[in-house]
């Protein structure tokens, strides 16, 4: 999601590839509003410049830019008959699932003081029975609300290439485990299949941790929390909690495994953006995971539409497909140790050539920038539909 991210060794921006400057947009308003004072910035740009442009956020799908395309009557037909049977369906099931297992963690976490360490509060380090029940019910459960939402079967596949080689050559005296999961970030379905597969922590705005139901599932998943506002000295710490949780996977195999999506936002799952180098800093072994979603009508990415019509048309959706590349583990080179951008840019170049992904220089700052132009333009069909 768009904020489940922060970049924990912030720098001045960079003019990108195209020569835009990026510092102007830095800020916290909510993507896909139509107040921007970057829009004028953009707004004589052409339909066809802003899709080269910000190609890793352009909607391809039958619903158009921003989910506001003009329908055909069969898919209006098709939209109508799944709001009116499927879609309230899968609402109150998924609303069961989710009490259901807030009602786990209430139970689990009842008598018991999470780990508090300059304001991160989490269960995850909890252990016994209270731990193997929330996460084994998470496990489950998460998969069973991805099939609720019509991922009825999810395609797996470990890549083998060459990972012999590499392991021979990276792999350190002492293996243990890894201590981070590395994935491209597409959706907020991305969350849902990691919770199934390795229940890892992730990194999430504070308020996250107040939200009902949520919250306390977030602090089970020993989430760590950031503050979008914060100043570059508190993001250095949250820096310091990530890299320590990262080393502490790394070396105990009781301890929650940390999931990072190194890219800081979402795209439409064709492109790989820059990584943070927040998640290399510990200099342990990496897990690079690549998760890709096929459709035909409903794209299940979250780039340029609101999370509201998100759900909606992804209700409406009578299946989802969902293909998981999981990569051999990654260990580091010495040179990649001393250098965590350049051991972030290998990880990244190695995931779009396995995943058939294209390399982009843009960030969630010209994503900004195009959410602002789909704003200002009175056309709501203004990008090409893939065709069915």
């Amino acid at each position: 999601m768009e904020s489940e991210l922060k970049d924990f060794n912030s720098k001045p921006s960079k003019p990108n590839a195209n020569g835009n400057n990026t510092n102007i947009i830095r800020d916290d308003r909510p993507l896909l509003k139509s107040e921007s004072t970057v829009s004028v910035a953009v707004s004589s740009d052409s339909i066809h410049e802003m899709e080269k442009k910000y190609a890793a956020y352009v909607r391809r799908d039958v619903y158009g830019a921003m989910g506001r395309g003009e329908l055909s009557v069969k898919e209006k037909l098709l939209l109508l008959f799944a709001l009116v049977t499927l879609f309230p369906i899968r609402v109150i099931v998924a609303a069961i699932i989710l009490l259901f297992y807030y009602l786990i963690c209430r139970v689990c976490t009842i008598f018991y003081d999470p780990n508090r360490d300059e304001e991160q509060e989490d269960y995850a380090h909890m252990s016994g029975w209270r731990r193997s029940v929330i996460v084994g019910c998470g496990r489950g459960l998460s998969r069973a609300m991805l099939f609720i939402f019509g991922f009825y079967w999810i395609s797996d596949s470990s890549f083998n290439h060459n990972s012999d080689t590499q392991e021979d050559k990276h792999q350190p005296e002492e293996i243990g485990r890894t201590g981070v999961i590395i994935s491209n970030h597409v959706s907020y379905l991305d969350i849902l299949y990691h919770m199934s597969s390795s229940f890892p922590s992730f990194v999430a705005k504070k308020s996250v941790s107040k939200l009902p139901f949520v919250g306390l599932i977030s602090k089970c998943l020993g989430c760590v929390y950031v503050q979008r506002e914060s100043k570059l000295s508190d993001s250095k710490g949250v820096s310091a909690v990530v890299t320590e949780r990262i080393k502490e996977a790394h070396q105990n195999k009781s301890a929650p495994l940390m999931m990072l999506f190194p890219e800081g936002t979402t795209t439409n799952g064709d492109f790989l953006l820059p990584f943070k180098t927040g998640g290399f800093l510990a200099r342990a072994p990496v897990v690079p995971v690549i998760l890709k979603y096929h459709y035909q009508r409903f794209s299940p990415a979250w780039d340029s539409i609101s999370g509201v019509r998100h759900v909606i048309f992804l209700l409406c959706q009578f299946v989802n497909y969902m293909e998981v590349i999981r990569l051999p583990v990654y260990y580091p080179s010495q040179q990649e140790k001393d250098d965590p951008k350049l051991y972030a840019n290998n990880v990244r170049r190695l995931m779009a050539s396995e995943g058939n992904l294209v390399l982009t220089d843009i960030g969630l700052a010209e994503k900004r920038i195009y959410h602002a132009a789909l704003n200002g333009n009175s056309l709501p069909t203004v990008l090409h539909q893939k065709d069915e």
